[in-house]
């Protein structure tokens, strides 16, 4: 029997915590993890004494973004198939985003990709000093339209049109500075420094905490609801861009361990 995707707990504090399951590839998404948070955030959410979240991710690296076999799997699908699979995609982002609770990231090693939404979607991010970022879609013909929104609150239009485009990595310390993470520890410090973030979210009142979040979210990019159209757009532009012969022409010039030939994906 394959590992559960996603794993979560709660204790007697109300503190959830939500683990990424797949370390065998580096917890890169696939339906099976896209789903398990969703089971994830509708289980939690039917617990009256919820306080906390705090996301993690199983093994060396937190999360690698998209599992391009499985992208690969999805690309020959309808067109309908693929808005299904973006829009499940930017439904667990958004479900964190607009959880009514505080939600603390605790990142190791790679985070790249959907996993920087994801950690943008977060209320407090600690990193470990051996955390490395990329928002590396475009890397492989691909656009990385369902987190920009969450990009633009935690980095800045500015951040995200260097860091969205180049798709370079960068440090810990860089994630810093621009905003993406809150406070960088060393790596056997992070679960500590965690726990000292949730006591300190412990000791305030939570009707008072989600209506601050409830204001700050207000005023966001990231702040659209499923009804939206400025969220159907981004994902019909999200499924859509993964059909191309770009898409093609990047996702096998990842499997195959060579340069893309942009040129050849124009013909």
């Amino acid at each position: 029997m394959p590992a559960n995707p996603v794993l979560w707990d709660l204790d007697e504090r109300g503190v959830a915590t939500v683990t990424l399951n797949r370390p065998e590839v580096n917890n890169a998404y696939d339906a099976g993890l896209i789903g398990g948070v969703l089971s994830a955030m509708d289980e939690l959410s039917r617990k009256p004494l919820l306080r906390v979240v705090v996301l993690k991710g199983n093994g060396r690296h937190f999360q690698a973004g998209a599992d391009l076999k499985w992208i690969n799997a999805v690309r020959p699908q309808s067109p309908d198939e693929n808005e299904t699979v973006s829009r499940a995609t930017f439904e667990a982002v958004q479900r964190l985003n607009r959880l009514p609770i505080p939600t603390v990231a605790l990142v190791q090693g790679g985070c790249f990709g959907g996993g920087t939404g994801v950690i943008a979607a977060c209320d407090v991010v600690i990193a470990a000093d051996n955390a490395v970022f990329s928002i590396a879609e475009v890397r492989w013909g691909l656009t990385a339209a369902i987190i920009i929104p969450q990009l633009c609150d935690a980095i800045g239009v500015r951040q995200v049109r260097r860091y969205a485009l180049t798709g370079e990595r960068f440090g810990a310390q860089d994630a810093r500075r621009i905003g993406l993470v809150h406070e960088v520890v060393p790596l056997a410090d992070l679960e500590t420094s965690g726990a000292k973030v949730v006591e300190q979210l412990l000791a305030n009142a939570p009707d008072a905490l989600a209506e601050t979040k409830t204001l700050a979210m207000e005023s966001s990019f990231g702040g659209m609801s499923s009804d939206d159209e400025a969220y159907a757009r981004l994902v019909r532009m999200h499924a859509a861009k993964r059909q191309t012969r770009e898409a093609s022409e990047g996702l096998a010039s990842f499997a195959e361990k060579r340069a893309a030939d942009w040129t050849a994906a124009k013909t």
